[in-house]
C-alpha cells in the first residue's frame, strides 16, 4: 500500500483520460500500476469516443479493477492527488469494503481466520469482500472489531 489515509471521506481515484490520435480516449488508472509479488499490475485499460463516455466507462473500469484486486488478494493503493486528472468516486459501501480488506491486507491473516474470529461460516465473510454483494454496514463494523479495529465515516462539504 503507498499511503495512508484517516477516514473514508473523498475516495475517488484520478482518472488518466489520453487522448488516441485517430480520436477518443484511452483510460486508465495510473494508481494501478505497480509491482506486487514479482508481477507488473497494470489495472487495466478502456477506450471510449467522448470524454463523457470515458467517464462512464471509467468508473466500470475502476469497479472491476478493485473487484479483480480483491478476488486476486493484491493490495490496494489509496488514491494519489488528482493533480488536474479527473477522479473517479467509489460509493461508500465499496468504500468500507475497501478498508476492511485493506485492514485484514495488513494484519496479515486469512478471510478464513476472520471468519473463525468473527464465529460466522466462510461465505458469510467472503461475501463482505464481494463488491457486488451488498453487506450491511454493521457486517462490516463486526468484521473490523475482530480485526482490533474500527470503521470510521466522515463527511466534508460539497
Amino acid at each position: 500500500m503507498k499511503r495512508t489515509r484517516s477516514s473514508l471521506a473523498s475516495v475517488a481515484y484520478p482518472v488518466q483520460l489520453d487522448p488516441e490520435p485517430e480520436g477518443g480516449f484511452t483510460i486508465s488508472f495510473p494508481d494501478f500500476f505497480f509491482e506486487e509479488r514479482g508481477m507488473q499490475l497494470s489495472g487495466g485499460h478502456s477506450q471510449a469516443d467522448t470524454r463523457e463516455e470515458a467517464l462512464t466507462r471509467a468508473s466500470d473500469l475502476l469497479a472491476s479493477i478493485l473487484a479483480g484486486h480483491l478476488a486476486e488478494g493484491y493490495s490496494v493503493p489509496e488514491p494519489s492527488p488528482a493533480e488536474g486528472r479527473p477522479l473517479v468516486g467509489i460509493d461508500p459501501l465499496t468504500a468500507s469494503k475497501l478498508e476492511l480488506y485493506r485492514a485484514l491486507y495488513t494484519a496479515r491473516i486469512s478471510r478464513a481466520e476472520l471468519a473463525r474470529r468473527m464465529g460466522i461460516a466462510p461465505q458469510h465473510v467472503e461475501r463482505l469482500f464481494d463488491l457486488d454483494h451488498a453487506s450491511r454496514i454493521d457486517q462490516i463494523e463486526a468484521a473490523m472489531r475482530a480485526l482490533g479495529r474500527r470503521l470510521v465515516v466522515t463527511s466534508a462539504a460539497a
